[in-house]
């Protein structure tokens, strides 16, 4: 009868014997702390990759100096005696903010939509830095293309007449531009609580159009009559309407601005607060 055979030991080898100190372990691969900057990049490159950011502002491109030159072409050296030239551009601006609307509201409710907000959260872990980022970088590209299609139609528009009568329109273009990013910014924080893009959407579109639908309907009775007034006062087409100078005489939309963007810095403190103490 064979004797079993003893199972071999497992010699230790000299790295591995008791008592003996490691060397740690050096990645290769430079490690730096994370900052707003690393979340700027990654949302710039987001933001630019995706299909839905090159068709909403090629609409919003399309209608405002589409519709823009149109009007230009009928517009006569008499018409810009005391108006800017930027004043075609505002027609083509009603229509194009809902683009902007649009896109403010997909750069972070798609992401809730596909799931790809929870490998966006592990990635960076502080939530409040991804929100700040979607924010700097949405409104920076929302507003050089918005002053960009404005100024090109201004542009334009005065090359079309040679007296240059008209007044300066620099201003026409940051306020205009200013106001236009803004709602796109405060369409981007009603995604991030809401989380949902066709709600999203439809809340924000409330927001634009019945302020300028709804006073033709108060201002029929007495007792509504002022709240009438006050939002045929500051709707989106009127404060438009102001900052490009259509209605000067009420204004230079100032306080329309001033308004939108008390309404957008509270949108964003409840977009912060309800990031942090809500689960993906």
């Amino acid at each position: 009868m064979s004797t079993p055979q003893q199972p071999p030991t497992q010699q230790l080898s000299p790295q591995a014997a008791p008592g003996t100190a490691y060397a740690p372990y050096t990645s290769p691969i430079p490690v730096t702390r994370t900052h707003l900057g690393h979340a700027l990049a990654s949302e710039w490159t987001k933001i630019k990759s995706v299909r839905s950011t090159l068709w909403t502002l090629g609409v919003f491109l399309l209608l405002v100096i589409g519709i823009g030159l149109l009007v230009a072409v009928q517009t006569t050296e008499e018409d810009f005696g005391d108006v800017p030239y930027t004043i075609p551009a505002f027609f083509g601006l009603v229509l194009g903010q809902i683009c902007l609307i649009t896109l403010g509201v997909l750069v972070i409710s798609s992401e809730y939509g596909t799931g790809m907000i929870r490998t966006t959260f592990t990635a960076s872990p502080q939530r409040h830095r991804v929100l700040a980022a979607k924010l700097i970088i949405f409104f920076a590209v929302a507003f050089v293309v918005s002053a960009f299609a404005i100024g090109f139609v201004g542009l334009v528009t005065e090359s079309m007449h040679n007296d240059g009568a008209g007044k300066a329109w620099g201003g026409t273009v940051v306020m205009g531009a200013l106001y236009v990013s803004l709602l796109g910014v405060l369409a981007l924080a009603v995604g991030s609580m809401l989380r949902h893009s066709a709600g999203a959407i439809t809340a924000m579109l409330g927001l634009v159009l019945v302020p300028a639908i709804l006073p033709a309907f108060l201002l029929l009775s007495d007792s509504m009559r002022t709240i009438g007034e006050k939002m045929m006062e500051y709707n989106a087409p009127n404060a438009l309407a102001r900052i490009f100078q259509l209605d000067s005489e009420n204004g230079n939309g100032g306080a329309q601005l001033g308004l939108l963007a008390g309404v957008t810095a509270a949108a964003i403190a409840g977009a912060f607060v309800l990031l942090d103490r809500r689960d993906v």
